[in-house]
C-alpha cells in the first residue's frame, strides 16, 4: 500500500485472518510491502484507519497479488531444457512485470504532484481573489480620500440677534 494524498501520508494498517488472528499490523507508515502464505481458507479483513489524524482525508493505493502467476508456458515444468525463443520470451516476461511496477510506481508519484499542484492552485487563486478585494477597497478609499481634499467646505454663519 501507499498514502497519495492526505495530511503526513501516514496510516495505521492491520490485516487478519478468519479466525481474527492479526497477521500484520503498522502503524503511521507511508507505504510497505507485506508477503503471506494464507494457512486457512475463508476471508481475511484488512483496515487501514486515519485515526490519529480524523481531520485530513487521505486517499490510500492498495494492491493484492493473489497467487503465483500461471507458467507462460503450460510444458514449462518439462524436463528438458527451454528452446532459446521460449528462454527469450520468459525473460521478456520477467522484465515486463518489472515495468508495470515501476509504472504503477511512477502513477502514483504523479497522483501526488497533480494533488499538491492542485491544492497550490486553489490557494493561489483565493490568494489573489483577497487581495484584488483589498485592491479595490484600498482604491476607493485613497478616492475617497483625494476627494475629501479637494472640496470645497461652506461654512455658514449666523447672526445672533440682539
Amino acid at each position: 500500500f501507499q498514502v497519495i494524498t492526505g495530511g503526513h501520508y501516514d496510516v495505521d494498517c492491520r490485516l487478519e485472518d478468519p479466525e481474527g488472528v492479526v497477521l500484520y499490523k503498522e502503524m503511521k507508515k507511508q507505504y510497505d510491502s507485506f508477503t503471506f502464505t494464507a494457512s486457512r481458507n475463508g476471508t481475511y479483513k484488512f483496515c487501514f484507519s486515519n485515526e490519529f489524524s480524523t481531520f485530513t482525508h487521505k486517499t490510500v493505493y492498495f494492491d493484492f497479488q493473489v497467487g503465483e502467476d500461471p507458467p507462460l508456458f503450460p510444458s514449462e515444468n518439462r524436463v528438458t531444457a527451454l528452446t532459446q525463443m521460449e528462454s527469450a520470451c520468459v525473460s521478456i516476461h520477467e522484465a515486463l512485470k518489472s515495468v508495470i511496477d515501476y509504472q504503477t510506481h511512477f502513477r502514483l508519484r504523479e497522483a501526488q504532484g497533480r494533488s499538491r499542484a492542485e491544492d497550490l492552485n486553489t490557494r493561489v487563486a483565493y490568494w489573489s481573489i483577497g487581495e484584488a478585494i483589498i485592491l479595490l477597497v484600498v482604491s476607493v478609499g485613497q478616492v475617497f480620500l483625494l476627494k475629501s481634499f479637494f472640496s470645497d467646505k461652506r461654512t455658514t454663519t449666523t447672526r445672533v440677534g440682539s
